[in-house]
């Protein structure tokens, strides 16, 4: 019996055991499956252009939003000719102390990453380049946009390369590259960024990227990390209609376009008052203006001789001068344009396609404007007492020294220096007294 009892307690026992193994075993199956289901979220964000503060605003709003989501990845895409240092530096800042990793991809085919993309570039936790694509001229310039050439720039370009140094260092990059891309303006391509250790990988296209950054261990503001994108689930930051409108106004050639159509709005105005449109279209354009000059290295003297232009096109109305003011104030809007914006950039300047047809067309405008006022005041009165004369009447009462003439409407008592029958035709020669001066008409 005792022998009996210790069978039944040992299968008892491997029954329980073989339960508790299975149940383990299903659990961890389950858990394995519910890890694999998990997303892993990837934010993504599009700098297409120049780099200027709406692109910084954006960037530091996209940081911002992945950190909130725990987002497991930013991959921001780029397409760059360069930028200004003061929206470039707060991006590579909100990128280097981001507690989610940052990818920069030079993207599609034919995209570079050009003077402030390269910093943006270094400070990304992983860079990525499209194949086809390029990297390089990151001399440094001034805040005015000019190149910095002087003895006294020497500390900045050393600041400039030392950040570039410290960004490589940090994410395991080729910093000597880096400084002869600060330094000499040099450029690679990505096959070439790639063998220089430039840049971590090359991805034909977005997923792509996803699967070869996926298990990449980067250094984040928290520490190590490892990147994770094997579930992903994508989700662009686009634009807000703010940042499209502000994103647009900030370019170069829209600033001046704005500033230009406000003086001429200003001008008809004067032309016409209260006329109210072109006073209101005009004052909003000259405010939005103004916005984009906060963001763009603007030449003073450049935007006083526009301005001069303006004033010259408001004078030509008031003063006769036979089109000398508005010919004056073409060729200030001329060279005021094209000193308006101070940089050495060619992708930051104003067209001079732009400058040529906004000044002609704003000098046209003023002509038209300027001709209808001189024939405003020019004009033979069509009203009044002065309006009569040269109008053409009929006798209606015969004239010996005084009669009445039919003119304008109305019945006038007339006078001649001779005598004039009944229905014939007269010419009013002149007005007093509320009485007419007539010859007979040849």
């Amino acid at each position: 019996m005792f022998k009996i009892l210790r069978i039944v307690l040992f299968i008892s026992l491997l029954l329980g055991a073989g339960l508790s193994l299975s149940q383990s075993v299903l659990q961890d199956s389950l858990q394995d499956s519910t890890k694999a289901n998990i997303p892993n979220i990837v934010y993504t964000i599009n700098i297409d252009g120049a780099i200027g503060t709406v692109t910084a605003d954006r960037v530091i709003d996209a940081v911002t939003q992945a950190e909130e989501a725990h987002a497991d990845l930013l991959v921001i895409m780029m397409d760059t000719p360069g930028g200004f240092n003061d929206a470039m530096w707060p991006i590579t800042k909100a990128i280097m102390n981001s507690t989610v990793p940052v990818a920069v991809y030079i993207y599609p085919v034919g995209a570079k990453a050009a003077s402030a993309g390269v910093y943006i570039t270094y400070a990304s936790h992983i860079a990525v380049m499209a194949p086809g694509t390029n990297i390089g001229a990151a001399h440094v310039v001034s805040g005015t946009g000019q190149p910095i050439d002087s003895v006294l720039s020497d500390k900045i370009m050393n600041d400039a390369v030392a950040s570039l140094k410290a960004m490589a260092e940090r994410n395991g990059r080729n910093a000597q590259w880096a400084e002869d891309a600060a330094r000499q303006s040099v450029s690679i391509t990505s096959t070439e960024a790639l063998e220089k250790n430039v840049i971590n990988f090359i991805a034909a296209d977005f997923d792509d990227l996803l699967k070869k950054v996926n298990g990449f261990e980067v250094n984040t503001a928290l520490g190590k990390k490892i990147v994770k994108t094997g579930n992903p689930f994508t989700k662009p930051i686009k634009k807000t209609f703010i940042q499209s409108l502000l994103e647009i106004i900030s370019s170069p050639n829209i600033a001046f376009i704005l500033f230009s159509l406000g003086g001429l709005g200003l001008v008809l105005e004067l032309y016409n008052p209260g006329a109210i449109l072109p006073g209101i279209v005009g004052g909003i354009c000259i405010i939005l203006a103004f916005y984009s000059f906060r963001t763009l290295p603007i030449n003073y003297a450049g935007l006083l001789l526009i301005i001069f232009a303006i004033l010259l096109f408001i004078l030509e109305i008031k003063i006769v001068s036979h089109g000398l003011l508005t010919i004056g104030g073409v060729i200030a809007i001329i060279i005021g344009g094209m000193m308006l914006v101070d940089t050495a950039d060619p992708s930051l300047k104003i067209s001079k396609l732009v400058i040529f047809a906004v000044a002609f067309v704003i000098g046209g405008f003023v002509l038209i404007a300027f001709t209808l006022a001189l024939k405003a005041r020019i004009a033979k009165p069509t009203t009044g007492a002065e309006g009569l004369i040269g109008q053409i009447g009929i006798v209606k009462s015969r004239i010996d020294k005084s009669g009445f003439v039919y003119v304008a409407g109305e019945l006038w008592e007339a006078s001649s220096d001779e005598a004039i029958d009944e229905n014939v035709e007269v010419i009013v020669m002149e007005v007093k007294d509320l009485k007419i001066k007539v010859k007979r008409r040849t």
